[in-house]
This record gives C-alpha cells, structure tokens and sequence, in this order.
C-alpha cells in the first residue's frame, strides 16, 4: 500500500545497489584494514580478505558460527512498502549467501525528517518488519538519523554451521554455475526512476528471500557461492574467480533476464554504477562475440539479486562453469 504519491526515487542520488561505491575505488580504501585483536573473542573465519558477503566468527565453546552484515541503500522504488521490503530482503541475503540463517535484525534509517512525511517512515519500516518475519528474524529495534537523503537498511546477526560455509574462496575448475534469479533489475529501476513506470515483475524479484537457494546449495554440498547485488554479475563472478584462482566462464545465452530488460539498455536506462562496473571488470575479461548491451546486463548492477552458486541446483539455470586458471579470470562464450 502507498501512503502518499510522493515519489521517493525523486529523493535518491543513486538507485539501491547501484549506489554503491565502486568496487576498485572501494577495494583501495580498505586495503590493509584487516588488523586482528590481540585477544580475540572468537575466530574469524570469513572477513574482508576476499570481500565475501557476511563476517563469520566461531565462538568458542559452541557448535555454531556467528554471521554478521550490515545493508542499506536510497530507495530503489517510490513504493515505501515495496522499497522497505527490497531492503530487508537484500540486507538478509548476505545471511544466506555464506550458508547462514538470519536470528535477528536492527533497523538503519536515515530520514528527511522536515522533507518527507513520518508515514512514509512508518511504512518503509513495516514492509522491512514483514520480510524479516518471512525469514523467521526477529527486529529488535534499530538506528536513525536526520539525513537529506532517505536511506534504509538492516545490520543482520545469524549463524551457520562453521563447517559447512558457502564462501567465494572455495570455487574449484570443473564446476557449473548456478544464477538462482534472473538479472535485469537494475536497468527496469532506473527506467521507474526516470518515468514513474513500475514493474512488478522487478519488485517481486527484489523482495523474494534467497531462504531456499541457500538450503538448497547446502544440500547440494556446494561450497563456493555469493550473492549478486550492486557490483553486478560480472563484478561478483570476478571476485569469486580471483579469489578461487580459477576462470570463470559464462554462457550468455544461458543467463536468464527479466522482462523488459533488453528494451531498457535499448533505451539508454543504464545506471552509472553499472557502466562503472563494465569498466571495472573489462580488462580481465575476455568478451567474445557479446554485444555491448550485453556486456551491459551481465554488469548490471543488481539490488537483492539472487545466489551464483558453483554447483548445479535444481529448477535453476546453470549459465557457465568453473575453468582452471587461464589468461582471463572472466570469459563470455
């Protein structure tokens, strides 16, 4: 439900994920920031090394590991119910993308509070609430503050088992690829954010939980996985494939887009931060006979997008395979 017809993109520099900084300049500011404890609490298992999706911790004593991450972003729909859950669906993935389950959540607001109406507060929060009750996370409270742009998010704590992580350090040559949602979501917002015109086939992909991929790749016994969001599927198949050490190659035919896609790059509805992700990964990727739109939705910067899973799961596409080392991490066939 809409409270008002305020259009909430109006008040947004950037759309979702696709605000975010760029993975090169972003990976610059916090190179070498990885200094541990001198009396650790726990053991960190999973942390900033290879820019994974979620802080794992093994705390002493317990058969489990603690999951830690934190998301938030302007709004990616003028809808605040919509924009609320899109932002706890994404906070929560990280959760599932290391093989976790979400216990509990904090709510991270930043509002125009002289701007924009608290009834619009109000029902970002609730759609927030919702998903997370979908999930089975409790909220238990949260942060705001006064901010010229509207922002919103969660910080999630979950566990996992600490033997059985998926992580994006552990892909091995040999293994298919798996895309658990299709892509496409970033050019169809920018489109909404242009114009006012809404696809729900984008918000429902958004707001669906990756809950079941994840349980689904655990059962699998997958071990390699991340999630796609703002750095697109090109971005985080490089980081996989680097951090792995192996090539990895995708089938663009086989990669599955949302409706409407196509036509939306055909129109020139490409963020800034997708064409910064293109450029980012173009050097380290060998492209083959794929077209610049192409390239442009395998770089798509994606908000609350699905699980890459290196292993087969069934009822999804398997779009490339896992290669030994070669001369590009990346390669388009």
């Amino acid at each position: 439900m809409t409270v008002t017809a305020e259009r909430l993109t109006r008040y947004a520099h950037g759309g979702g994920c696709a605000c975010k900084i760029p993975p090169g300049e972003l990976e610059e500011v916090v190179a070498g920031l990885t200094a541990a404890p001198r009396d650790p609490n726990g053991e960190l298992l999973v942390g900033l090394d290879t820019g994974d999706d979620a802080a794992v911790v093994r705390m002493p004593g317990s058969p489990d590991a603690v999951v830690a991450t934190a998301d938030f972003f302007t709004p990616v729909v003028d809808d605040p119910y919509d924009w609320g859950r899109v932002a706890a669906a994404n906070a929560l993935s990280d959760v599932y993308a290391v093989g976790g389950r979400p216990l509990v959540a904090v709510n991270l607001l930043a509002w125009p509070r002289e701007v924009l109406p608290f009834d619009l507060a109000r029902e970002v929060l609730r759609g927030g609430l919702d998903v997370a009750a979908l999930a089975g996370c409790h909220v238990g409270g949260g942060h705001s503050v006064d901010d010229p742009e509207p922002k919103y998010g969660m910080a999630v704590t979950g566990v996992a088992d600490p033997d059985r992580l998926l992580r994006n350090d552990t892909g091995a040559p040999g293994v298919p690829l798996t895309l658990t949602k299709p892509l496409g979501v970033g050019v169809l917002n920018n489109r909404h954010k242009a114009t006012g015109e809404v696809f729900p086939q984008a918000v429902a992909a958004m707001t669906a939980l990756n809950r079941d991929a994840s349980a689904a790749a655990l059962r699998a016994g997958a071990r390699c996985a991340t999630d796609v969001t703002g750095f697109g599927l090109l971005g985080h198949l490089y980081k996989l494939a680097r951090a792995s050490g192996v090539t990895a190659a995708v089938d663009a035919a086989g990669v599955p887009y949302l409706d409407g896609a196509r036509d939306a790059v055909r129109d020139g509805f490409v963020s800034g931060g997708t064409r910064r992700n293109l450029g980012w990964v173009a050097p380290h990727t060998d492209f083959g006979a794929a077209d610049e739109d192409t390239r442009l939705l395998l770089a798509d910067a994606q908000t609350s997008g699905g699980l890459l899973v290196a292993g087969e799961l069934p009822g999804h596409p398997v779009i490339g395979e896992l290669l030994p080392p070669g001369e590009h991490p990346l390669v388009v066939r």
